[in-house]
């Protein structure tokens, strides 16, 4: 990971830029400030107790002292215990994940589980940056009414005001805590302009922003004193308790692939920051260990998932060939942004005959207008040029994508980029208020995994780091606040689950399993749809649903698996939820595109909502007790 980030490139400059200071000004003030009350849905709760305090959470703070510090945190060890009891439990290492883990572990023990090495997240590989108001030529205004558009306005109003409103002081603390920004050369922010933007307000790192961004938050969390990174270490399911009719969790399941051993992690407050699902299409810019696991186990407890049928896909992934398959580079928006055009394989601009905002189009259009130039002409791909811009420049803002492209034997500076639509984003997720609660108490989410109403039917190109960093810093409140009336003493005990190896012809079968689900949805629920294609792909998933369960004649569940079969599961788990969601909207907007209701209809102008219980209920604390 260190390499990676060192390979990010140097600070860049550019002579057009709109300026932005860094420090001055009282921004470190604005940066502590609540968020102002108009933002609000309701009262916003009083502020967490002082940190170091003599309370119950202030009691577990160990050797850290106020601010954190004492002994490094841990991520090399599997748990030394065959369980593990804790304050705050943390699913995923990526900016949401690790900037909530810094503001509760001001109060409390945090345990992070991620599911590979830690700095593996969907936020080491992001490009652009963060997208805030940070110039006095823009305004809050002017980014809220750019993401409403963007979003085909079925986004909550409150949730845009609260990102925008408070995003340039989360983005002023993340460069307080060490993120590497491109600057100018008296110091102030280089701001890029992406699709969608009516001003330039892209805070970036050259274009590998994630990685300066991931190796910041990762260095403060492993010295922190009060976090415990747990690497190769994946969720299995929820654990809640049912008080007065409703679920409470209580922590969760995983699998420690270190010791080989399966655990429970009783928590007072949860966090899932476990980023989207991308694996279930075949071509994603998303990492190996995104395979929608958050979704599905809030989902499988019994949590509101909404607007699943929001599939965003990246306008402009690499071609790499007709076979290639898996995780596919992502050539930025930036690179559009930064004067790049789209040609088709006849060499004809193609992008200002489908909107007048030409390759400065929302994501939506774009990737639209290529899958149409393709599907028309017959190509496998097209083509992004930006070689008539100077070479020093292109060099100096994008040394990533030029060092991939070159690595296949493409000249940026000198030859068109062939590139297609690749799965990007879920704008659908785990449904949360405006402080990140989900419809289970005690359970939390932030970043791609949640839905918080902000993106709507269209994510606004780098608006989803900011989201992250919002909603981590306002479900801190909310999480201390559960924790403080939570149970004394969080119970841990041994779970017996048998998790194993699986064996090669398991492999096998299971890799045909993630290619049919794959198949099914991009033909069936990709850039374009329509209804008998749903059904069709519902059906079709309901088979591969009964293959697994009667997987080698005999059913599998929970307590007997391979990791393999969970994450084909949790696949299987959002693709159903796709389409399902997708079957009940009955209009294209945004990102759902379905030929047979080509319009917008006001009457479906609202979110979808899908929740159910597991046959039994979730898995209760009582069950899994009874397993030990």
């Amino acid at each position: 990971c260190a390499r990676r980030a060192r390979r990010a490139g140097p600070a860049g400059r550019r002579d057009d830029a709109t300026r932005a200071p860094l420090r001055g000004g009282g921004s470190r003030r604005r940066a502590l400030s609540s968020p102002p009350a108009s933002v609000l849905r309701a009262t916003p709760p009083p502020p967490p107790p002082p940190r170091g305090s003599s309370g119950r959470l202030g009691a577990y703070r160990g050797h850290a002292g106020p601010g954190g510090g004492g002994r490094e945190a841990r991520s090399e060890d599997p748990l030394r215990s065959r369980c593990l009891a804790t304050d705050f439990l943390v699913f995923g290492s990526g900016i949401a994940g690790l900037r909530y883990a810094l503001e509760v572990a001001e109060y409390g023990r945090v345990v992070v589980v991620t599911k590979g090495e830690a700095c593996e997240s969907a936020t080491q590989y992001a490009q652009g940056g963060v997208a805030a108001v940070l110039s006095p030529l823009d305004s809050v205004a002017h980014h809220v009414a750019d993401t409403l558009k963007a979003g085909a306005f079925l986004n909550d109003g409150a949730a845009v005001r609260a990102v925008c409103e408070e995003g340039p002081a989360r983005v002023l603390e993340l460069a307080e805590l060490g993120a590497q920004f491109t600057r100018e050369r008296d110091g102030t922010l280089h701001l890029a302009r992406e699709g969608g933007h009516s001003h330039p307000r892209i805070a970036h790192h050259a274009d590998a922003s994630g990685a300066a961004i991931e190796a910041a938050l990762l260095a403060r969390a492993r010295a922190h004193g009060n976090i415990r990174l747990v690497e190769h270490c994946v969720g299995l399911d929820l654990v809640t308790q049912e008080v007065a009719g409703g679920a409470v969790c209580t922590g969760a399941l995983v699998y420690d692939a270190a010791a080989g051993t399966a655990r429970h992690i009783a928590a007072k407050a949860t966090m899932l920051a476990t980023g989207g699902a991308g694996h279930v299409y075949p071509h994603t810019t998303n990492p190996g260990v995104i395979t929608g696991d958050g979704v599905a186990m809030a989902y499988r407890a019994g949590a509101e998932i909404a607007n699943m049928e929001f599939v965003q896909f990246h306008p402009t992934g690499l071609y790499e060939g007709a076979q290639s398959s898996g995780m596919a580079f992502l050539i930025s928006e930036a690179v559009r942004g930064a004067g790049g055009v789209l040609l088709n394989l006849g060499g004809e601009r193609f992008m200002p005959a489908y909107d007048e905002r030409a390759e400065l189009a929302p994501r939506d259009v774009v990737a639209r207008s290529i899958y149409d130039q393709m599907q028309t002409r017959g190509e496998p791909h097209v083509l992004l040029d930006i070689s008539h811009e100077e070479r020093g420049a292109v060099l100096e803002h994008f040394p990533t994508i030029a060092s991939r492209c070159l690595s296949r034997g493409i000249d940026i500076t000198v030859d068109p980029i062939p590139v297609l639509p690749v799965q990007h984003y879920f704008c659908g997720g785990v449904k949360t208020s405006l402080s990140g609660e989900t419809s289970i108490q005690g359970l939390y989410a932030c970043g791609e995994v949640a839905h918080t109403g902000l993106h709507g039917a269209n994510r606004l190109a780098s608006n989803s780091l900011l989201e992250g960093l919002v909603f981590s810093h306002r479900a801190t409140v909310p999480s201390l606040q559960h924790a403080e009336f939570a149970p004394s003493e969080v119970t841990a005990r041994e779970v017996g689950i048998e998790v194993r190896k699986a064996t090669p012809q398991e492999l096998l079968y299971l890799s045909r399993v993630r290619h049919r689900i794959q198949s099914i949805m991009w033909q069936h629920a990709g850039i374009i749809r329509t209804c008998a294609g749903l059904e069709e792909a519902r059906l079709d998933l309901l088979e591969v649903e009964d293959a697994l369960v009667h997987w080698n004649g005999e059913r599998r569940d929970l307590w007997s698996r391979v990791i393999e079969e969970v994450e084909a599961q949790n696949l299987l788990t959002v693709a159903k939820l796709v389409i399902d969601s997708a079957l009940r909207r009955k209009e294209s907007r945004g990102l759902h595109y379905n030929l047979d209701f080509p319009a917008a209809q006001a009457s479906e102008k609202q979110d979808t909502v899908l929740s159910r219980r597991l046959r039994g209920g979730p898995v209760t604390q009582a069950q899994a007790q009874a397993r030990i």
